[in-house]
């Protein structure tokens, strides 16, 4: 064949071979933010090498290749034995053993370790989310534990390890171990008071077995599960591991893998308790809801840091792309249009990761005790429900606006904005869908005064800096005056609780032009429905320009 038919030209490189954690100027400001100087230079080396590994060819093929290879169930071994396994592509226990190597489950009590743990959190889940699911629930399953100090001496050191072995085997035997959560039911799915899982005393304290089927079980093969089962004095919290302290394996029957729209690479399952199964109860009987209420908060904030991980993630490809792609005689990112619509997405992705670390360092704070500390706790009950309703509802529509810049290469699944637009409905799902988020914000406001104060005492440390956040505040203030028939409207109230909050940040500690973008789309009422319509007359080149990754 004589000659070429066309040559390549006017694409894109590759988004790889950059510092995921260096690149992202939100992020970055917010580590420094929050972390003890005497933190900084050590944080910043460790999230470095992290963001390095996460920009690499090779974590993004990892990435791919999790999310094409999804996990196996193995029922039975070749002789007919009953083995309940999950079978997973090597890329799987690489991202795994990186983000537990990083000390992604380890944040409890280490000084700043939520804020140095969220930021590893949101640079390791940009090139394959699926793998945060066990890495989140057993960084999560810490102040449950802790309810049993027994428990946690055994059990805390391995879950905050920063060694990952996947092998199943007693817990005294592991220099690491990966813990779940067994919590729903098909009857109940969030009411979780409705499960009919029977938990019956056996000889010795604290000794149980269960009876039932669970309908979502996370992340099947950890080496541990809190599950939530109905004791004689009502609804409990159990410990049910998979290999007993002899080396025998607990009765846990994986019956199958949920198959899911995305986050294809975790394996998702249906698993029954035969009436055998060994659990070791947490907490006292018929106080479930309250022992795991902690954890449930944890994996809530970490649902919202995944969506701003993955809004990132959307963002950082569609302005690397209009940087590079030319189109009606220039770069797409200087097109006056796709220049607004790059800003808006940048725009939504920074509120997302201020409020998320913002809300880590509370958790910093809690733990350091010390004056604050109440109030920290205080914002984190009603402001983590807010934000994991809000930030999680944005994702999609970030995601899928970020993947139209891309154009009909980002409707091809090489592009890898396929893949971040199946995964970005999840965290909306998970741990609870938006209704219960927004009751919950509801709950607070009627049970937890101190909540409420703590809340408007945060968004009033930006007042009088800005007109239309001070406007904003004050409608939360009209809404919140009157809760009779708050339930019909606890969506609304949640998002311009969450929306005022996001602003307060940002009027605080981003740049001008940021503060002002925001104020103006968000709460000023300048902006529409659709991403692209900010005002014309604010500096987005900026935004764009603050949003660009360097390779």
């Amino acid at each position: 064949m004589s000659g070429t038919t066309h040559t390549v030209t006017n694409q894109a490189p590759p988004l790889v071979g950059y510092d995921v954690f260096s690149c992202d100027r939100a992020l970055t400001e917010a580590v420094e933010r929050h972390l003890a100087p005497e933190l900084l230079d050590g944080a910043r080396e460790e999230l470095a090498l992290l963001g390095r590994a996460s920009g690499s060819a090779q974590v993004r093929e990892w990435g791919e290749q999790a999310d094409a290879f999804p996990p196996r169930l193995r029922t039975h071994d070749r002789y007919g034995n009953r083995i309940d396994e999950v079978e997973f592509h090597p890329a799987w226990h690489r991202l795994l053993g990186r983000s537990v190597g990083a000390g992604l489950t380890d944040a409890w009590g280490r000084p700043g370790g939520h804020v140095r743990r969220a930021a590893g959190f949101l640079v390791a889940s940009q090139p394959e989310a699926g793998h945060g699911c066990p890495v989140s629930m057993t960084h999560a399953a810490v102040p449950a534990l802790r309810v049993e100090p027994e428990l946690a001496a055994v059990w805390e050191p391995a879950a905050t390890s920063h060694v990952y072995e996947r092998e199943l085997a007693p817990v005294a035997e592991k220099p690491g171990v990966l813990i779940g959560m067994a919590m729903t039911e098909k009857q109940g799915g969030s009411d979780v008071r409705a499960n009919t899982t029977e938990a019956k005393a056996s000889a010795a304290d604290g000794e149980y077995v269960l009876t039932g089927h669970k309908w979502f079980c996370s992340a099947p093969m950890s080496d541990a599960f809190l599950v939530l089962a109905q004791a004689p004095a009502g609804l409990t919290c159990f410990l049910v591991p998979r290999v007993l302290a002899d080396g025998s394996r607990n009765a846990f029957a994986i019956q199958r893998l949920k198959d899911k729209l995305g986050n294809r690479s975790n394996a998702s399952a249906e698993v029954e308790f035969d009436g055998t199964t060994w659990a070791r109860r947490v907490g006292e009987e018929g106080r479930g809801v309250r022992t795991i209420m902690d954890t449930v908060a944890a994996t809530r904030l970490d649902c919202a840091l995944g969506s701003a991980a993955l809004m990132r993630q959307a963002v950082a490809q569609a302005v690397h792309h209009c940087t590079y792609r030319e189109a009606f005689g220039g770069p797409l990112a200087e097109k006056p249009l796709m220049r607004n619509v790059l800003a808006d997405l940048a725009l939504e992705s920074e509120a997302a990761t201020v409020l998320g670390m913002r809300l880590a360092a509370a958790y910093d704070a809690v733990d350091a005790g010390g004056p604050g500390a109440e109030r920290e706790r205080a914002l984190l009950r009603i402001a983590v429900p807010a934000a994991k309703f809000w930030v999680t509802k944005r994702c999609t529509p970030v995601v899928a606006e970020a993947l139209e810049c891309l154009g009909g290469n980002g409707y091809v699944e090489e592009s890898g904005m396929p893949r971040l637009l199946r995964e970005s409905p999840l965290n909306s799902v998970w741990e609870g869908s938006g209704n219960v988020q927004a009751l919950d914000v509801v709950r607070v406001l009627r049970t937890a005064p101190e909540a409420l104060d703590a809340f408007l005492r945060e968004v009033g440390e930006a007042r009088g800096a800005d007109h239309r956040l001070d406007r904003a505040i004050r409608g939360v203030l009209v809404e919140l005056a009157d809760l009779e028939g708050v339930e019909a409207r606890a969506r609304r109230l949640a998002e311009r609780m969450a929306l005022v909050l996001q602003g307060s940040l940002l009027v605080r500690w981003a740049p001008p032009e940021v503060a002002d973008a925001f104020c103006a789309g968000r709460l000023g009422g300048d902006g529409g429905s659709a991403f692209g319509t900010l005002p014309h007359t604010l500096d987005l080149r900026a935004l764009v320009e603050r949003a660009r990754p360097t390779v």
